[in-house]
């Protein structure tokens, strides 16, 4: 029981931790914010910026880039000290970022395949 418990408080922490970290590496980018507007980047499940189509000049693909490598060391930094994985943290952290997403923005599911939400 104790286990369980112990589990399901770090389940809960690396959840709100791994949102907390992930969320400011894109927040008001103008730049990614508008691409995401455009749909043309979108939120992966794996916790992820992605390039929804061909419509993405070199800049904005660095930038992409840029994000998801600050992401990365955020999820790896997270897992350290939960005791996880680092991709146990992006995934939860990809799953509240596409709960957030707002409607018409690009996600990208667990098959692989973008939606509009």
């Amino acid at each position: 029981m104790k286990q369980l418990i112990r589990i399901i408080l770090t389940a809960a922490l690396v959840a709100g931790a791994a949102f907390s970290l992930a969320a400011p590496a894109s927040a008001g980018d103008p730049q990614i914010d508008a691409a995401k507007a455009q749909g043309v980047v979108g939120e992966r499940i794996d916790g992820y910026l992605g390039i929804v189509d061909g419509g993405a000049d070199a800049s904005l693909m660095r930038r992409v880039q840029d994000i998801n490598n600050k992401r990365r060391a955020a999820y790896d930094d997270l897992a350290r000290q939960t005791g996880t994985t680092p991709e146990e943290v992006a995934r939860v952290t990809g799953e509240k970022l596409i709960a957030q997403t707002s409607p018409g923005g690009y996600i990208m599911d667990a098959s692989g395949s973008w939606k509009k939400k």
